[in-house]
């Protein structure tokens, strides 16, 4: 949680904001193991992180893809907003905007968040109980989506 002082001076705990990039490309996601200095060390995720200031959720997106991975991608959509404040294996309450994200090129190398990258082919995916946070059931929609294209955003 973020505690903030509100102009009338009283105090709010907010919540963080975080974006998540579902990225595919010839049938395989893309994910990356966390580094064992971060919450939830050695399991997999897909690329994601927290918002910086003064940057829309499409340029944090974005941004994440690249640090974490090397890759530049393009949004092509917004996938799902998960506002759920009872989320497992959180401890501080993030509200995710999941976008889905083509890949454009692989430029650049990982940040120290990303112990290994890999494209992992749809019917060769870790389990998704073992994937970190709640990630997994965001990939058990998405493989949902893949079969019946439903309409977008998911809103939780």
């Amino acid at each position: 949680m973020i505690t903030c002082t509100f102009e009338h001076g009283g105090i709010g705990n907010l919540r963080h904001i975080v974006t998540h990039a579902i990225v595919e490309k010839d049938g395989s996601l893309l994910f990356v193991k966390r580094a064992l200095h971060l919450s939830e060390p050695g399991k997999w995720t897909l690329p994601s992180g927290f918002l910086d200031r003064n940057e829309t959720t499409t340029e944090g997106v974005l941004r994440e893809l690249y640090e974490e991975t090397g890759w530049e991608g393009k949004v092509l959509s917004l996938f799902r907003i998960n506002s759920n404040p009872n989320r497992p294996k959180e401890d501080r309450q993030n509200v995710s905007f999941e976008f889905i994200v083509e890949p454009l090129r692989e430029t650049g190398k990982p940040d120290n968040e990303s112990s290994e990258v890999a494209w992992f082919p749809i019917d060769q995916l870790p389990d998704l109980d073992e994937i970190a946070f709640d990630l997994g059931e965001t990939v058990r929609l998405y493989l949902e989506y893949r079969k019946s294209k439903f309409l977008l955003p998911l809103l939780v």
